[in-house]
């Protein structure tokens, strides 16, 4: 494991790893369709690996068309009478899924933390008492939706099709599947084929709940997995959290169709720090906007904008505070920044930041040992950056962050809205009045006042432009799995 310099703290940390043995990791996991693990139709697998270490961790099954078929008639037959159950039946199902949850969450957190890289004090305390704050809060939604605003007796869709990113595998499962079953739907959800693990221990879950077989179906796979389901024509709802460029295909491919669709895709996020703002909780916020999850979150305050006259004291302090954060061992319950997710990424990172050194940006890095195996990037920002530069333009998807300066509000909303995305956005200053005058001007879906990635399942989540439509959270979210 690394740590920052000696010279960062006066105190060291002794190592406090959390214990693997909380968690049972099998040699091989099969697809879950119709309540059971099954081998996929061709009998393909492929394996899934820790970011951190390389250790392969398991074999699961890897779903190909048939597969996707088998599981979508499983769910189109489960729909008949999980739809026609009574609002506060299917509630009782989901309260027991968020108890059980609750019970597990340590056996899932860690589970989390080896097969996608983020730190355990991540996955423990946001992860999941947020995914099961959304079955919960879903739950009692369940037996209220001639109440949600949407017209009396407002009916399920029928069969969703979901697939979901790798960054917070448990929780876009959550995000996904509460609102779905609340509302009469059944489900067959891809995972991201790098995290599919805490989707098929989700799977036992479901078992273990008794929920009826058939309601929720989880096929790991690649790609064309996911593909398969959007294009299934006995799929009536497609819901996506990814890249831009597979949400436009997505879109390019439902075109016609009677399918509805929800896309929440990239983002470029601006965090804006006037210059009344407290400095000190400004930096932290700057440091969870982007550093969280090691960057690899799509409403990540991925660019900085800050009030030139303020701009050396800011940059000062958080300089001092990166030089703080702990970079190793996800498990190790003092760690700040864990692995990226795949080799894949971590070049997608790499080549990137190469290339806004090479456009004349200024980069820095605290000092930082690198563990020898793994995944990994140390937390970087760039200073000279300029519109222009693809670093402030490109989702990089990493522990990078892009600092641009501005004199007036006027100029701070045109940067901000200058970008293909619109997802997320800070602002920080002491003034209530410039917090309503500047968020109302934003191009934003979610946009954060004195803090930043806050999250909680009463509140919408979604994005403009190419970072998709509509919304995810909340009473909104009810609406995308309902035929109103």
């Amino acid at each position: 494991m690394a740590s920052t310099s000696a010279s960062a703290s006066v105190f060291e940390y002794a190592p406090a790893p959390e214990s693997r043995s909380v968690v049972d990791i099998a040699p091989s996991y099969g697809l879950f369709i119709d309540g059971e693990f099954t081998e996929a139709a061709d009998g393909k697998v492929f394996k899934t690996v820790s970011p951190s270490t390389e250790e392969v961790l398991s074999e699961i099954a890897q779903a190909g068309e048939a597969d996707v078929d088998r599981a979508v008639k499983a769910a189109r037959r489960a729909f008949e009478k999980w739809s026609a159950l009574p609002g506060s039946e299917r509630a009782k199902y989901l309260f027991r899924i968020a108890r059980i949850i609750q019970e597990r969450s340590r056996e899932l957190a860690v589970l989390e933390t080896l097969d996608n890289g983020k730190p355990i004090k991540e996955t423990r305390d946001a992860d999941l008492p947020l995914v099961a704050a959304h079955f919960f809060y879903y739950a009692g939604w369940a037996d209220k939706l001639d109440h949600a605003g949407f017209g009396a007796n407002p009916q399920p869709l029928g069969v969703a099709g979901q697939v979901i990113p790798w960054n917070f595998p448990l929780l876009m499962l959550a995000w996904k599947i509460a609102p779905a079953l609340a509302t009469g739907n059944t489900v067959v959800l891809k995972p991201a084929e790098t995290t599919p693990l805490s989707a098929l221990f989700f799977a036992d879950i479901c078992r273990q709940a008794g929920l009826p077989k058939g309601v929720v179906n989880i096929l790991p796979g690649y790609g064309d997995s996911g593909a398969a389901l959007v294009a299934h024509p006995d799929v009536n709802k497609v819901a996506f959290t990814g890249s831009t460029a597979v949400g436009k295909a997505i879109a390019r491919q439902v075109a016609g169709t009677t399918k509805k669709v929800t896309l929440e895709l990239g983002g470029k996020g601006a965090n804006i720090v006037f210059d009344d703002a407290p400095i000190d909780q400004a930096v932290e916020g700057i440091v969870t906007g982007i550093f969280f999850n090691q960057g690899q979150v799509c409403c990540a305050g991925s660019r900085l904008l800050v009030q030139e006259s303020i701009q050396d004291e800011l940059l000062d302090s958080l300089k001092r505070r990166l030089s703080t954060l702990r970079l190793g061992d996800p498990l190790d319950k003092n760690t700040d920044i864990g692995a990226i997710n795949s080799a894949e990424q971590l070049s997608r990172i790499t080549t990137l930041v190469e290339q806004g050194e090479a456009e004349g940006a200024e980069r820095w890095s605290p000092s930082c040992e690198l563990p020898s195996s793994g995944y990994w990037f140390a937390p970087t920002l760039f200073t000279n950056v300029t519109q222009a530069h693809t670093i402030a333009r490109d989702e990089i998807f990493g522990p990078v962050l892009s600092v641009l300066t501005f004199r007036t509000p006027e100029e701070a909303v045109a940067k901000a809205n200058n970008s293909q995305y619109g997802l997320s956005a800070g602002i920080w200053t002491e003034k209530g009045s410039r917090i309503l005058a500047v968020a109302s001007k934003l191009r934003a879906g979610v946009i954060w006042s004195n803090t930043f990635n806050k999250f909680d399942p009463t509140s919408p989540f979604g994005g403009y432009k190419e970072s998709g439509y509509g919304r995810e959270g909340g009473r909104h979210g009810l609406e995308a799995y309902l035929d109103v």
